[in-house]
């Protein structure tokens, strides 16, 4: 019987390029905040080689996007992560580095144990949640699935 982890995307669409003043705050801050996450209970991966960085056939948002992947044991502690951290702290400022989304931009879904998504396949789980609204295969905190049987 297969074993399963929880997958994550969040994007944001960036105010201004990522070296650009705009944005050294936020980009101060992400060597700790992904420390933070790093040391996680419950935190399994994260996609740390910079999405841009990709084959830009394999790269489905474009530059303007910051990319976020990650996979964790669980919804409680990726939503203990991103709600009961120095993460918080951090997004309450996201005004200051991003548009404001005007769809969906993030997504939950779970993969077997020891997978890691790649960009391809988290942007599928995005436009399945948009077209669809949350399922099994695509949902969000407020409305989560259990792992699969």
């Amino acid at each position: 019987m297969a074993d399963w982890e929880l997958a994550q995307l969040n994007i944001a669409h960036l105010l201004a390029p990522i070296d650009s003043p705009t944005l050294a705050d936020f980009v101060s801050e992400l060597d700790r905040i992904n420390a933070l996450a790093d040391a996680a209970p419950g935190f399994v991966w994260r996609l740390q080689d910079d999405v841009q960085e990709e084959d830009p056939a394999d790269n489905p948002f474009g530059e303007e996007f910051i990319v976020n992947i990650s996979v964790w044991d669980s919804v409680a502690s990726l939503f203990d992560y991103v709600y009961r951290t120095a993460h918080t702290d951090v997004m309450k400022q996201r005004k200051k580095w991003f548009h404001s989304a005007k769809s969906q931009n993030s997504v939950l879904w779970w993969v077997p144990t020891g997978h890691q998504p790649t960009a391809v396949e988290a942007k599928d789980r995005l436009d399945m949640l948009q077209a669809n609204g949350p399922t099994t295969n695509a949902f969000t905190f407020k409305q989560a699935f259990d792992k699969p049987a």
